[in-house]
């Protein structure tokens, strides 16, 4: 994606979108989008999103060097920064604290592939990252949650904090809010209520794979 206006505007009504859902309140939550020339463009830290401007907006480089940018960016630049080295079939990134997201980021286990959704959109289970990092850690928390993203799933929990969604482009990784949230209210549910039937493995990449290659097309 080029570095446009209207693309910084998109991200800040995704922001507004969040809000609006119930993902995010003030300022927690961050997003950003790969750019053709392989810079990140992210959000800033401690802006409102009420407020925020396409030139609020910043750019980094893979290496975490400030392109541009009059802004500080999000203070969580790490892991957004560090997944899509890792990931380089990651075009967007929303990392969100929605109510039952952070409830199921409180277990000590991610969320196994139980809908069939999950297999199409999120292609496989949502793993937890391996450990808690404090808030104060960005260095840290980068590291932790980049080793712990699998190499094709498209969300994550980050431990006792909340999801993180992936998207090839910034409108699948909106979709991805929306089934990660809905997942975990599941999930939870489910457990309480006592069982949980899983899809087996060998269905799963099939889902994936429709997704990608299949759907809508017969």
């Amino acid at each position: 994606m080029n570095d446009s206006r209207e693309l910084r505007q998109d991200v800040i009504d995704t922001c507004l979108w969040l809000k609006s859902q119930g993902f995010v309140f003030s300022t927690w939550g961050n997003i950003s989008v790969r750019l053709d020339d392989g810079n990140i463009l992210i959000t800033p830290s401690k802006v409102d999103y009420d407020t925020m401007t396409p030139e609020d907006l910043v750019v980094l480089s893979p290496d975490g060097t400030q392109v541009s940018g009059h802004r500080l960016s999000t203070s969580e630049r790490e892991i957004h920064r560090r997944v899509m080295n890792k990931r380089p079939d990651v075009g967007a990134i929303i990392h969100m604290h929605s109510p039952y997201g952070m409830a199921a980021s409180a277990r000590d286990e991610g969320i196994p592939v139980f809908t069939e959704e999950m297999c199409q959109l999120l292609g496989g289970a949502i793993p937890m990252s391996s450990e808690f990092v404090p808030s104060d850690m960005h260095e840290r928390l980068g590291i932790v949650v980049s080793e712990s993203v699998t190499a094709e799933g498209n969300a994550i929990l980050i431990r006792n904090h909340g999801p993180m969604c992936f998207g090839r482009t910034l409108a699948e990784a909106r979709v991805c809010c929306q089934v990660v949230e809905k997942t975990c209210k599941l999930y939870l549910h489910l457990l309480a209520a006592g069982g949980i039937k899983l899809i087996e493995e060998q269905y799963i990449a099939r889902g994936r794979d429709y997704f990608l290659n299949g759907y809508g097309k017969s």
